[in-house]
């Protein structure tokens, strides 16, 4: 129950054909192909980058932080 037998897959397999023709479907499995061929590709090269350092910082001066300012003087006069 549920599974598929030979005959099941044959007539699948017409169906597809029909719905999609000859055409259709080999152009489908050669772009299937070429997307497979190009992951491949782009992992190898990935792979295969030479490792280059990392680019130097610049490193920035330090200024010291501004002398703090003076207390204020209190100029009321106590009586």
């Amino acid at each position: 129950m549920g599974g598929l037998s030979l005959p099941h897959l044959i007539v699948l397999a017409l169906v597809v054909l029909v719905l999609f023709g000859r055409g259709r479907i080999s152009e489908m499995m050669g772009d299937f192909g070429k997307g497979i061929k190009s992951f491949k590709q782009g992992m190898n090269d990935e792979d295969n980058k030479p490792v280059t350092p990392p680019p130097a910082q610049i490193q920035q001066q330090q200024v010291p932080p501004p002398a703090p300012a003076p207390a204020p003087t209190s100029t009321d006069q106590a009586q």
